[in-house]
């Protein structure tokens, strides 16, 4: 099998488990768990086995991190506006609305990083980037109004919740380059999970909360946590360090394909074609951001 090949399954299959741990969380939270000691859960144990993976892999490099408090206080940053708040926005929304619509909602981050990247640059976007900007814009409308002007199809929180997942999602892109380009992605994002885990700890109830043991939770519990954060991280990073960091953005949308297929089997959540014409703009719309991109990174190449 082909490197490209290899890559490509990698991503595919994180993609899949991404999309598993949407509709995990959802069943969770159905049964009685709130979104704030979910994403407390989420961040420890995940943070956790990250760490430990660093340590088994790079062990003088996690000590070196952990001595330098330069990093530490930009991963602080990272840790609180990034990782936390981008975990329970998502889950929020997923708690409002159903994994699938609180997962396409997410994906509209992609427009707002190149509204934001244009802003600050000051340069005009393109046509395919204007074209991104009103499909993402017009499939946003139609989720959220099934094309009605004068209601919601969602609840006004479910809606809030969605869009803040992707501001949040942005910010949690944006805010580790620096500490992902000179320490790595795993290292950087489970040191950053225990930090907010640890400090979410005494506001978020998870002390006090009742967590059945029970075998249909506890596939949950995996579905989130190990399979959904830690292999799907870890299998992403791998196949991007075979096809590149472009192309397996591109392939990593089917993550909201897998999370509608999920919340239909799992939760028998319904979906109205109204839905999907809305989640394909929103989808056509990071598929356009992404094959621009793919186009620059082949043109780089030639040169």
């Amino acid at each position: 099998m082909s490197t490209a090949v290899k890559g490509t399954l990698y991503i595919v299959v994180a993609g899949i488990a991404w999309g598993l741990s949407g509709t995990s969380g959802q069943y969770l939270m159905a049964h009685g768990i709130s979104a704030l000691v979910l994403t407390n859960l989420r961040l420890l144990i995940a943070g956790f086995a990250l760490v430990l993976l660093s340590y088994a892999t790079s062990k003088d490099k996690l000590f070196a991190f952990l001595k330098d408090k330069k990093s530490l206080l930009s991963l602080l940053v990272f840790a609180l506006f990034g990782l936390f708040l981008n975990q329970f926005a998502y889950l929020s929304a997923i708690q409002e609305t159903n994994a699938g619509t609180a997962t396409v909602l997410q994906y509209v981050c992609p427009v707002g990083i190149l509204v934001y990247t244009c802003t600050k640059d000051k340069v005009a976007p393109t046509l395919a980037e204007l074209v991104s900007i009103a499909l993402a814009i017009g499939g946003t409308f139609l989720i959220a109004t099934h094309g009605q002007l004068d209601q919601l199809s969602v609840t006004p929180a479910g809606l809030f919740w969605g869009l803040s997942s992707a501001v949040t999602y942005a910010l949690y892109i944006i805010l580790p380059i620096a500490l992902i380009i000179k320490w790595g992605s795993i290292l950087v994002i489970g040191v950053g999970m225990i930090i907010s885990g640890l400090l979410a700890i005494p506001f978020s109830g998870f002390l006090w909360a009742t967590l059945p043991m029970t075998f249909d939770f506890l596939l949950a519990f995996a579905g989130i946590i190990l399979i959904g954060t830690v292999f799907a991280y870890t299998a992403f990073l791998k196949g991007a360090s075979m096809i590149g960091p472009v192309k397996s953005s591109l392939l990593a949308s089917i993550e909201p394909i897998s999370v509608v297929f999920f919340a239909f089997m799992i939760m028998h959540e319904q979906f109205y074609f109204i839905d999907f014409v809305g989640m394909a703009m929103i989808l056509l719309a990071v598929t356009i951001i992404s094959l621009k991109d793919l186009l620059l990174e082949s043109k780089h190449k030639i040169e």
